[in-house]
């Protein structure tokens, strides 16, 4: 029974290292092909392995004169800050609502929440465009950030972590005189750590990747995200260009791997929260 289960234990992890690395392909691709010489063809795989490693792909594309990187590098490490912080705030005292407190139409509005979850994002990006340009944001980083501070899903996997700590924590708080905000800021929020940065690496990711709303809400090169950069520099050098177009995507992808390798436990307990009681 002993050499059965080992034996079925080493066929999983081979089954799952095979998957990883098959996975892992398209990144290491991508990551090769960005060390070969500029406006070379693209490699078929027995020459996928640059012969030398031209590490002046980067330069070019960091210290691109033409194309403001480092511009749209700030815009995105700007927009993405300032909505990851303000989302946090904003759905977690929604969900501290929906968890902790008694109010009439309560399981209603919540229902309400559940139903927008359904609707694809881009449903409501002309309803928001309007309103957005009705108040003469188009073009600066409020158009960027004001939309993005609520999240239907936040809301939900916040709650689902709040109603799980003890009630009774809230009721000796207001015993000893805390009101809501008190409650709220020194009992629950640090029990939900967990839970918050989870919610935080989902906005980031979402936050950063985003190539629709902030082309459609700017139209100045000078408020473009890193995204939307990306697809400038693929016109002003042609879609020939692979390796250049390669670096520049490892460029855009580097600080996703980053946060991702820095939150990857919290991420995947966060997929858990409230599966187990």
């Amino acid at each position: 029974m002993q050499r059965e289960g080992l034996l079925s234990k080493v066929s999983a992890y081979v089954v799952l290292v095979a998957v990883a690395l098959f996975l892992l392909m398209p990144l290491v691709w991508m990551v090769l092909v960005s060390f070969h010489p500029s406006n070379a063809p693209v490699p078929d795989f027995a020459h996928l392995w640059p012969k030398e490693f031209h590490g002046e792909n980067y330069a070019q594309v960091v210290f691109n004169k033409e194309l403001p990187v480092w511009r749209f590098a700030l815009n995105s490490v700007t927009v993405t800050a300032a909505v990851v912080l303000g989302q946090l705030l904003v759905t977690s005292m929604a969900a501290f609502g929906f968890a902790r407190l008694k109010f009439p139409g309560r399981d209603v509005l919540f229902a309400l929440f559940l139903v927008a979850m359904m609707f694809a994002g881009t449903v409501t990006q002309i309803p928001v465009y309007l309103m957005v340009r009705g108040f003469g944001w188009l073009d600066t980083y409020a158009a960027l950030i004001v939309p993005g501070l609520s999240s239907s899903f936040s809301v939900f996997m916040l709650r689902q972590f709040f109603v799980q700590i003890p009630m009774e924590l809230d009721e000796a708080a207001r015993m000893d005189g805390a009101n809501e905000w008190t409650v709220y800021f020194r009992v629950v929020l640090p029990l939900a750590k967990p839970a918050l940065a989870t919610a935080a690496a989902f906005c980031f990711f979402a936050v950063w990747t985003d190539f629709f709303w902030p082309l459609l809400s700017t139209n100045s090169v000078r408020m473009r995200t890193l995204e939307v950069g990306l697809s400038v520099f693929k016109n002003s050098y042609g879609q020939q260009n692979w390796p250049l177009q390669m670096t520049a995507a490892v460029v855009a992808l580097a600080p996703l791997v980053v946060v991702f390798l820095l939150t990857q436990k919290a991420f995947v307990r966060g997929l858990t929260v409230g599966s187990i009681k």
